[in-house]
This record gives structure tokens, C-alpha cells and sequence, in this order.
């Protein structure tokens, strides 16, 4: 509450408060020093300064009222200041000093200043004031009986153009530091406005409560006789004497008597010296008497002030229960809250001691697994070591054997008797011979049975790349104890990695972080704006989708799942496959090794030894969009037919193409051509191919037909209509043909169409 007890200009506790039609309060002394005297022009340029200073401090009271004017030290709230023009600023924050002496002489002229009522006509020309003093910034007060007001608009015009008019009679004007509202004085200036006697009685309350205790007693603190306004600091007669004596610099300070408890007291009529006994509340202000007998308040309805006291103070104590409700509820939640803390506290110890123990059995299956694979290594250590002795065993073994036959034939060679040698010579020369080929076997061409080299590797790139990604997960509650993961957010898709070529999209992403994620689903449209299917469902945060039209926008997002539901699609990222088609031939696709095809210059050109025909098909399949590729005739030596064409992707590979309902073809020889399809051949067409000739497959998926071109011109009309389906580029050739295929080109304009 002390706060409300401050002036907003000194700091100081109230020192002869006094209220603002603003419902704002001052110290007299306070209001004194920054009241200016009014000159026309001047009051804009104090509200300028002002507003550039700034005014700092709590405001006390209510807001401002519909209109207030200040005379004989009462507060009168019937109408009778208007409000003229726009919010002013209020002035800068004021000194430290308390105004003793202007607060005695303010109080002295607040009480013999006299005013006169206002009449009801007056009043009714109030109520057309064109803005409200809640609306405005600027009142009007004097200490005459009619206040200064306004109800016209030329003063209003002059006021919005930029300069504040001030009513006849202004003397002096006072910028209000809280609201910035500008308040006018006749001569009277700021001893015209009321004493805030509430205020004056609370801070008089409040300094007796706080029993105002020396600021300078080491231990035990007395209580303070005087307070330097200066040096705004309590003294007991003990500490001044010691601490603040009156001489040098100090002399000229002032030193005051603390604040003493409220004295009741009544209020009294400043024109009737009566005790206020009734309120008029078409004024809204206190009389007596002799007040409600004169003609400005014949007409108004008047209540007894202690019924109206009363009846506001029931109102008042109304609304503090309410407000005090919700401060109980705000301290209940505030309470809530500390406790909170207090579990967020013990929550994350608990936590941190689950993490640590979490990595320490990390650690220890770490360690577990190095002494396991240490022992594999030990163990092939053993295991080589003992294979390296078998067979150093086995070679030694061979050797003595060896050296024994060689000393022993040694000997047998000194024998001087030839039928004796001869006896064994046939079986030593045998011997000799096969030990020397069995040697040259088993010891010169032998090799070591194992590698003195560690042939393995350490396999670690997934478990660093596990650590790597080691982060906690976004769990959900479902009650006090169960605790289960949260739905994962949304996955980042990676436009750098992401890539289109020819009729496939390559898509990357990365997961959302502290999320469990079980597997993400890939959604792709239909390369036209269309509805989104499903392309891949799983674990890897990079997918490639091949088969896709060519010449189209495929829109690609993607979503994350766990146990507990779905995430968010990520954003949309838009992907635009080749216009035209790069390909080669796919060894895999035209039957893999068996096939006898070869295959060279990066699967461009292809050839067979065998004289059955057999099928090569191209990398890529289409769909949709026009396509057009040729083939080089790079050797033709045999009399054989090879074809051209088309074909799906389960066609017969070990026929000639068009042989099967699955290709569509036009097989050609040095002099002629044929259409073929399901073994049906038609429409022979003169003209061949050598070494050297080109052949141009055209196929129209918009117009779904298929046609050929030899040496860039036409072969015929259209070769086949009506196509639909995925077709795979294709050719069948036997031995003696060798071919080229030429892919990314533009297909030609055929006038036939």
C-alpha cells in the first residue's frame, strides 16, 4: 500500500495531499512548484517539455470523473469544468524535498478561499460540453462561483490546430504528472483545489502503524524524534546529536517532526462554517444546510451525506470482497505454482538420475561389448596361430622326411658295388622323383594357410550415428503415474537433398527432434494437383520414387507415426521431373547375365553372339507425354530382321519382338519393313537399313499411337493406335547386328496425323 501513499512527484509520503479534477493527488507543495502561470501560447509549449521530461510515480483515486472544478477547498463534481481538446503531457519527476513551507501556507489559503454554488443553468450548459474531461485532457478550475467552462467550438478549432486556448480568466495552468490531463487556475492557482483529507487520514494511519523508527541506532533502534528532509533520514535525539549536528553544511538543513497519528475531525461548509450533514447528488458534492436552501440546489434531489457515505461505502466493500476473491484466487494460483516449482525441482533430479543411469548401462554395454569383441580377436589370434603351427609341423615334418631320403641316397651313391646299387637304384630314383614333385606340390608352391593380417574392420558408423541422434522424446501424461510417448511433430524436409530426375523424385527429411518416432509416411499427388497417395512407409528419412510421368509437378509431404498417433504434414515441397527422357538400356530388366546380350558403353549399345533373338529393354517406362529415341545401326553383317518397338515389362525375352500381345514392333531388313504385334506382321513397307542407318521410334502417349522413322524420314504411317499402359523402350537383335541407342532428344513433327 505505500505505494499509493507516494506523491508521483517527490516520492514522499503525501505532505498535505491535495485532488485533481482528475481524481489524482498531489502534495500542496508538489502542485505549487510545477504549476506555471498561464501567457496564451505557453500552455503547449510546458505540455511539450513536460511529456519530453516525463513523469514517473502511482496514481491514487480514481479515474477522471465526467467534469471537476476546485473552489473553497471542497471537491464539487457536478459538471461544472468541460473539457476542451487533446491529452497534454504532465511534467518531469520533481525534486526529493518536502514543501513545509508551502504546505502550512497552502493549507492556510486553502481555507480562505471563497466560492459560490453553481446555478442549474449553468450546469446545463456543462452537460454540451462537445468532449467529456474523461475524454479531453484539459479542466478548468477557479475559486469564483462558476467556474471557467466551455461549450462552443471555436476554441476547440484553435485547440486542434495546436494551440491550447485557455478560458477566460486563466492564470495559471498545471499539467497533471500521472494522467497528463491540463488543469487551469483563476489567480488562486493550485490553492484552489480540495484537501484530500481520505488520503491525509490513511497516510497519517500509516505512519503511526509503522511507529517511525531512527535509522541510525546500531541495535535497538528508538524512535525517531525528527526527519531531515534533506538527507531524508530519521533521528533519534541521540544519533542527530552525534550524526547530524546544526552547524557547517548541515545547518541549513531542515529537520522536521515525524508524521503523527490521524485526529478526527469534521468537516464544515467553507461558506457556512456548518457541519456538512446532506449531499446533493445532482452536484455530487457535500452542503449544509443554509446550502441546500439556497435556489442552485431547489431542484436536485439531495440525500442525507452520511446515507450516501453509506450507501458508497457498501458499494466500495462490494467490490473489494469481489476483487479480494479474485486476489485470493490469484494468491491460490501463485501458491500452485511455487509448488509446481518446487515437483519441476524434484521432477528434474529424478530425471537427471534416470539420464545418468541410462548412459552408465550405455557405457557398460559399451565396455561389455569391447571386451566380447576383444575376445573374438584373441580367439583368431589363437585360431591363426595354431593353423601357422600345424602346418610349420606338417612342413617340418616333410623336410626331415626329405633331408633323411637325400642323406640316405647320399650314402647309397658311395656303394662300390654296382649289383648292390643297382639293386636299389630304380626305387631310389623313383622315390627321389616323386619327393620332388610332391616337394614342388606341397612346400615351393604352398602358402600360408592364414594372413598375418587382421582381415575385419570395426563396423561403428551405426552406433555413432545411434549416439549422434541420442536425444530425449516428447512424452504425454495420461493420469498422475502413466505416462506414455506423445504423437511426434512434424518432419523438416530437406529441399538441398531432395532431387528430380528423369521420371523419379528423390525426398529427404529430418526427424522432429525430442520425438518418438516409429516410421514416417511419404505422400505424393498425381503429378497434376490431384489427390496425394501413399509411396512409402517406413523408417528411412530418404526415399526415391521412380516410375513417375515425365514433364510434371509432383507435390511431396510427409508425416511421422508412433504408437500414439499421427504427426502433422510436413510443408509441401514441389518436385519437377525431365521434360524429355534420358535412358539406357537395363541389363537387369532384359534378363541379367543368362540372357547372352552384351552390353558396353555405359549399357548404350548392345550385341549378342547367339543366332535366337533376344529382347533388350530400356531403363525407363512411360506413361504419359510424347517420347521419341533412335537407334544407330553400328553393325550389320547377317542376313537377320532386327526389330524396333515397344514392349511391356513382362514381355517374352527369348522372341523376336512383336512375336508376343506384350510388344508392338516394325522389323526391318536390308530392303524392307513390317509392323508386327502378337506375331501378326502387316503393311510392308519398302525401304531397308545398313551399317550406319538410323532408326527413330516416335511414341505419342497424348494420342496413343506409335510410330517409326528410318534415316529421318517416315516409315509408313502411324505404325499402332490405341496404347495405353506403361511402355518400356525395346529392340530384339541375334548375332551379326550391333546397335547404338540415342536417348534426351526432341521428337519430330509428323505431318500425318
Amino acid at each position: 500500500m505505500e505505494d499509493e501513499l507516494r506523491c508521483p512527484t517527490c516520492k514522499q509520503l503525501y505532505a498535505n495531499p491535495v485532488l485533481l479534477p482528475c481524481f489524482h493527488a498531489l502534495c500542496l507543495g508538489c502542485a505549487l512548484d510545477i504549476q506555471t502561470p498561464y501567457t496564451p501560447g505557453a500552455a503547449l509549449t510546458a505540455a511539450a517539455a513536460a511529456a519530453a521530461t516525463g513523469a514517473a510515480g502511482v496514481g491514487v483515486g480514481a479515474g477522471s470523473g465526467t467534469s471537476a472544478v476546485a473552489h473553497n477547498g471542497q471537491h464539487s463534481a457536478g459538471g461544472a469544468a468541460a473539457a476542451v481538446g487533446g491529452s497534454s503531457a504532465g511534467p518531469g519527476p520533481g525534486t526529493g524535498t518536502r514543501h513545509s513551507s508551502h504546505s502550512s501556507a497552502a493549507s492556510t489559503a486553502s481555507s480562505a478561499t471563497g466560492s459560490e454554488s453553481v446555478t442549474s443553468d449553468q450546469d446545463q450548459s456543462d452537460k454540451v460540453s462537445i468532449f467529456s474531461e474523461a475524454d479531453s485532457g484539459v479542466v478548468c478550475c477557479s475559486n469564483t462561483s462558476r467556474p471557467v467552462s466551455y461549450a462552443g467550438t471555436g476554441q476547440l478549432q484553435g485547440l486542434l490546430q495546436g494551440g491550447v486556448v485557455a478560458p477566460p480568466g486563466a492564470a495559471y495552468c498545471l499539467t497533471c504528472p500521472l494522467c497528463r490531463k491540463l488543469v487551469f487556475f483563476d489567480e488562486g492557482g493550485v490553492r484552489n483545489l480540495p484537501t484530500y483529507r481520505a488520503m491525509e487520514a490513511i497516510v497519517d494511519r500509516f505512519c503511526a502503524r509503522e511507529a517511525l523508527r531512527c535509522q541510525m541506532c546500531e541495535s535497538d533502534p528508538k524512535v525517531a524524534s525528527l526527519i531531515c528532509e534533506q538527507c531524508e533520514i530519521r533521528y533519534c535525539d541521540a544519533c542527530r546529536e552525534l550524526c547530524h549536528p546544526a552547524r557547517g553544511p548541515l545547518a541549513k538543513h531542515t529537520l522536521v517532526k515525524p508524521r503523527g497519528a490521524a485526529q478526527q475531525r469534521e468537516s464544515v461548509c467553507g461558506e457556512h462554517e456548518e457541519t456538512l450533514s446532506q449531499y446533493c447528488l445532482s452536484c455530487k458534492m457535500p452542503a449544509c444546510g443554509q446550502c441546500i436552501g439556497e435556489q442552485r440546489h431547489q431542484t436536485h434531489e439531495v440525500q442525507s451525506i452520511n446515507v450516501t457515505c453509506k450507501a458508497q461505502k457498501t458499494e466500495l466493500s462490494h467490490n473489494l470482497q469481489q476483487l479480494s476473491e479474485k486476489a485470493r484466487s490469484t494468491t491460490e494460483f501463485i501458491q500452485r505454482l511455487k509448488g509446481m516449482s518446487d515437483k519441476v525441482t524434484e521432477s528434474c533430479i529424478e530425471f537427471e538420475r534416470l539420464v545418468h543411469a541410462q548412459c552408465e548401462a550405455l557405457i557398460q554395454a559399451i565396455h561389455d561389448r569391447r571386451e566380447y569383441l576383444l575376445e573374438a580377436i584373441r580367439m583368431d589370434k589363437d585360431t591363426k596361430i595354431r593353423i601357422l603351427k600345424d602346418q610349420q609341423s606338417n612342413c617340418t615334418g616333410k623336410l626331415q622326411q626329405t633331408t633323411g631320403l637325400i642323406q640316405f641316397c647320399i650314402e647309397a651313391l658311395k656303394e662300390t658295388d654296382s649289383a648292390a646299387f643297382l639293386q636299389v637304384g630304380s626305387m631310389l630314383i623313383n622315390r627321389v622323383a616323386n619327393t620332388d614333385m610332391t616337394w614342388h606340390q606341397e612346400v615351393t608352391n604352398a602358402a600360408p594357410r592364414v594372413s598375418p593380417i587382421v582381415d575385419l574392420t570395426l563396423d561403428d558408423v551405426a552406433v555413432a550415428r545411434a549416439i549422434d541422434n541420442l536425444n530425449f522424446i516428447q512424452m504425454k501424461v495420461k493420469d498422475e503415474d502413466e505416462r506414455c510417448p506423445a504423437a511426434p511433430s512434424t518432419p523438416t524436409i530437406l529441399p538441398a537433398d531432395c532431387s528430380a530426375e528423369n521420371n523419379s523424385v528423390t525426398v529427404a527429411w529430418q526427424p522432429p527432434s525430442h520425438c518418438f518416432v516409429e516410421g514416417y509416411v511419404l505422400e505424393l499427388d498425381d503429378g497434376s494437383g490431384g489427390e496425394f497417395r501413399e509411396v512409402y512407409c517406413g523408417k528411412e528419412t530418404i526415399c526415391t520414387v521412380d516410375g513417375l510421368h515425365f514433364n510434371s509437378m509432383y507435390n511431396a509431404r510427409v508425416k511421422a507415426f508412433n504408437s500414439a498417433g499421427e504427426g502433422e504434414y510436413s510443408e509441401l515441397i514441389g518436385l519437377q521431373t525431365a521434360e524429355v527422357a534420358w535412358f539406357t538400356f537395363d541389363p537387369v530388366l532384359s534378363g541379367g547375365a543368362g540372357s547372352g546380350l552384351i552390353f558396353s558403353k555405359n549399357n548404350a549399345t548392345v550385341s549378342v553372339e547367339g543366332w535366337e533373338h533376344r529382347v533388350a529393354l530400356g531403363s525407363v517406362g512411360f506413361s504419359r507425354g510424347v517420347h521419341y529415341w533412335e537407334f544407330t545401326i553400328d553393325n550389320y553383317t547377317a542376313d537377320t530382321d532386327p526389330a524396333f518397338g515397344v514392349a511391356r515389362i513382362d514381355v517374352a525375352r527369348n522372341k523376336m519382338l512383336g512375336k508376343d500381345e506384350k510388344s508392338f514392333a516394325m522389323y526391318i531388313d536390308r530392303q524392307r519393313s513390317w509392323f508386327q504385334h502378337n506375331s501378326i506382321h502387316e503393311r510392308r513397307v519398302e525401304g531397308g537399313i545398313t551399317t550406319g542407318s538410323t532408326i527413330g521410334v516416335l511414341l505419342d502417349l497424348e494420342r496413343h499411337t506409335l510410330s517409326f522413322l528410318v534415316n529421318e524420314m517416315p516409315q509408313g504411317s502411324v505404325a499402332f493406335r490405341d496404347l495405353y499402359g506403361v511402355f518400356y523402350p525395346a529392340v530384339s537383335i541375334n548375332r551379326g547386328v550391333t546397335l547404338t541407342m540415342h536417348t534426351a532428344l526432341d521428337a519430330p513433327k509428323m505431318d500425318y496425323f
